[in-house]
């Protein structure tokens, strides 16, 4: 029989099972909500199950570089202790491995690495390690030549912030400092045509409350408004910033200069927009212990 989101989100919410492994206990069980819950039990999820409320905001961001394509992943646990696990840091990379081939996190989810699902390779390590731990997001971008880096590295192209810069054309050592810089000042879109209207509108409402503040002419009023939006523009745009290595220049005369257009990139920094629980340091540490 056909597994509807509804039951699926249903299991999710009676067991704490991941999406992929609710919907396989209901396909394996003709979509009885019981037997369900049961297969999950006997699958050893269980021991999962019972950690998946709690937040897991920390973990890794991983990147990886195959010919002109990269991806990025997050891969949350509870704790920055687990970051530096090295049974934690291989999965991650292998999720990372895995997610080259595919388009989509539900996709990662349902991928293989290490020899089995990632959405089982995640469960197994709840079970071993004690903490929730999620595949948070994916994503992946081309170009003639996609440079990756690395902030707060962990390991070996994984740590706190990932960055993903596609050209053009090939430079990878000027791709490289402008990964750098996107790690740094986090731009909220490539250029003016890529940022979300919404933001360009709520930013233009509070220039024009601003200026009719000054109690000034309509006609001085709209001038300043255009000038203030012309700098906001470029404050949050990357082609439009001042590039960190020269201030004096863009980021996309910078680009001009070294031969080639930058034509997509991605950040990911570990936990962001997740709320995370305030917890002194020493409840860390005991919670760490109990598993």
């Amino acid at each position: 029989m056909a597994i509807t989101a509804a039951q699926v989100k249903e299991l999710r919410e009676m067991t704490g099972a991941g999406m992929m492994d609710a919907k396989k206990a209901l396909t394996e069980n003709d979509g009885d909500m019981t037997a369900a819950v049961d297969w999950l039990r006997t699958k050893g999820l269980a021991k999962a199950a019972k950690k998946s409320g709690r937040t897991a905001a920390e973990g890794l961001v991983a990147v990886k570089v195959d010919g002109g394509t990269g991806v990025a992943v997050e891969v949350n646990a509870e704790t920055d202790f687990v970051a530096k696990n090295a049974e934690f840091q291989e999965m991650v990379g292998q999720i990372a491995d895995a997610a080259v081939g595919v388009d989509s996190v539900e996709a990662l989810a349902d991928a293989e690495a290490g020899g089995k699902k990632v959405s089982e390779l995640i469960t197994d390590k709840i079970a071993k390690i004690g903490e929730n731990m999620t595949l948070r997001r994916m994503a992946k971008l081309s170009g003639g030549q996609v440079v990756s880096y690395v902030h707060n590295a962990a390991t070996d192209g994984m740590g706190n912030i990932g960055v993903l810069v596609a050209l053009s054309g090939e430079n990878e050592a000027f791709g490289r400092q402008v990964a750098m810089h996107i790690a740094a000042v986090n731009p909220a879109s490539l250029s003016e045509a890529d940022l979300d209207p919404a933001v360009v509108e709520k930013e233009r409402q509070v220039q024009i409350d601003i200026a009719r503040e000054s109690g000034k002419p309509e006609q001085v009023i709209e001038k300043m408004i255009e000038g203030r939006m012309k700098k906001f523009l470029a404050e949050v745009t990357l082609l439009g910033q001042a590039f960190v290595i020269d201030p004096d220049k863009t980021v996309a005369q910078a680009a001009k200069d070294a031969g080639v257009e930058i034509t997509g990139y991605v950040r990911m920094q570990v936990g962001e927009g997740i709320e995370k629980e305030k917890e002194d340091f020493a409840a860390e540490v005991a919670k760490a212990a109990q598993g």
